[in-house]
Formats: C-alpha cells, sequence, structure tokens
C-alpha cells in the first residue's frame, strides 16, 4: 500500500467496523430496555406483523371476558331471585296448608292470610327488582342474557340464556290470590306447589347457563394467556443473551477506537520518510 497523506484506507476501515459495532450496541441496549427483540416493524417487518395481530386477538378476547363477566352477574342476580321467590312459596304453602284447617277461628284465618299476602306481593318486589345492568331476566317480558364467545364478536358465537318469567303470573298465581277460606288455601296449595315446580325449573336453566358461561370464562381466559406466551416467544428479547452481546460489544467498541486511534496516526509516519 502506497504511503499517502491525503487517503488513510486503513482508518476508512476502522471507522466502518466501529459504526458497525455502535449500531449493534445501540440494537442491544434497545432490547435490554425495552425487553423486545421486535419492538418495531423494522426490527423484523414479519414477526411485528403476526404479532401485531396476535395483539389484536387478545384485545378481542378481553373484551369477550368482560361480557362473559356481565352475562355472569347478570346470572347470578338473577339465580339469587329464584331461589329468593322459591324461599317465599315453599313459606307461602305452608301458611295455605295451615289455612285448610277446617277448625281454624276467623282472627287465626285473617292472620295466616295477611302473612299470606305479604309474601305473595314479596315476590312481585323481588322480580320486578331483580336487575343488573339494565337486564331483568326474571320479570314478565323479561330479557334474555346473551354474552359474545370469539374475538370478532360475531352473532353466531355467542352463549344465550332464555328469560325465565317468575313474575306471579308466569307462576300461575292471581295478584289476589288468597287463603281467607279453606276452600281457597285448598286451591292455593296446589298453586303454589306447580308454582315451586315452574321456580325449580327455571333454576335450573339459569344454572346451567352459568355454568356454561363460566367453562366459556375459563376456556377464553386460557386461550388469552396462550396467545399471550406465544407472543412472546415471538418478540420477547433473551435478555441473558443480551447482556453478553452488551459485554462483548462494550469490549469491542473500546477496541475499535484504539484501532481508529492508530489507524489516524499512520500519515504521521510519512515524516520518517524525509528525515
Amino acid at each position: 500500500m502506497a504511503f499517502s497523506v491525503n487517503t488513510n484506507g486503513g482508518a476508512f476501515l476502522a471507522l466502518q467496523n466501529l459504526n458497525k459495532t455502535s449500531s449493534s450496541l445501540e440494537t442491544t441496549q434497545g432490547r435490554i430496555n425495552t425487553g423486545l427483540k421486535v419492538g418495531s416493524s423494522k426490527d423484523n417487518a414479519a414477526i411485528f406483523s403476526i404479532a401485531q395481530k396476535l395483539r389484536g386477538n387478545v384485545a378481542g378476547l378481553n373484551a369477550v371476558k368482560g361480557s362473559l363477566d356481565r352475562a355472569l352477574s347478570t346470572l347470578d342476580v338473577a339465580i339469587s331471585a329464584g331461589e329468593a321467590v322459591s324461599d317465599l312459596l315453599i313459606e307461602m304453602k305452608e301458611k295455605a296448608v295451615a289455612a285448610k284447617d277446617p277448625g281454624l277461628d276467623a282472627d287465626s284465618r285473617t292472620s295466616l292470610n295477611d302473612d299470606f299476602a305479604q309474601l305473595r306481593d314479596q315476590i312481585t318486589s323481588i322480580v320486578n327488582n331483580a336487575e343488573f345492568n339494565g337486564t331483568n331476566a326474571v320479570k314478565s317480558g323479561g330479557d334474555s342474557i346473551s354474552a359474545i364467545t370469539d374475538e370478532t364478536g360475531t352473532s353466531d358465537n355467542q352463549i344465550t340464556v332464555a328469560a325465565q318469567d317468575l313474575s306471579l303470573t308466569g307462576l300461575g298465581l292471581a295478584s289476589d290470590t288468597s287463603i281467607s277460606a279453606a276452600a281457597d288455601a285448598s286451591s292455593a296449595v296446589d298453586l303454589i306447589e306447580s308454582a315451586i315446580d315452574t321456580v325449580n325449573t327455571a333454576l335450573s336453566t339459569l344454572g346451567a347457563g352459568s355454568k356454561r358461561l363460566e367453562l366459556q370464562k375459563d376456556f377464553t381466559t386460557k386461550l388469552s394467556d396462550a396467545i399471550e406466551v406465544g407472543i412472546g416467544n415471538l418478540v420477547d428479547a433473551d435478555l441473558a443473551k443480551e447482556s453478553a452481546n452488551l459485554q462483548a460489544l462494550q469490549v469491542k467498541q473500546q477496541l475499535g477506537l484504539q484501532a481508529l486511534s492508530i489507524a489516524n496516526q499512520a500519515p504521521s509516519t510519512v515524516l520518517g520518510l524525509f528525515q
């Protein structure tokens, strides 16, 4: 190689290597700072695109979990109302059976009927107030409970639990049903037994729907977690490896600076030719 003070090829080469090392060091530091080996499309366009699509799926599944939680809460309220109605019917049956006794005096019968009327009216109160987030699944003309089950929220992939009419009318009882006479009490017992069967059937339907929603929620959570892990496998940095790279690159950078310094001194050797 010719001696020249105008062109220093060694310095150019040393500078190129130093720039390459500095770029690698910047990349490694970025991975350590973010914990990601693919943090943008500049790092790896294909992997970043796949990861973004999967993140969209996770976002959709988060909405699914919210929908399932809402549906479960609505069902919990409906089931609680149904169980309360069932308890009231059992108490009403006890009053009605007692009122069938032909030996009761008028005052006792009146007292039983008053208690019976309070229990009857309480059913209406419970049913009308069994609402969550604007949905009442147990009143007359109540709303069915639905929840989405996939990340796109399509109507074909929903779980729907039908509304159950637990109002007095739905139970086959009248708002003026009474046990003021033995004959009335006898009729009331039959009606109440039928109403108890109706409530039990409704609770079975609501309970089965709640169980299905719980299973779907568990699956959705596991699916979301699995996708999160998959995203991590694609884009997360191996910090142990990056730590080792960082130390190696820092040493290479220092050596590169030293090599550039030596190369920059090469033109000064030309002076020795003129001594």
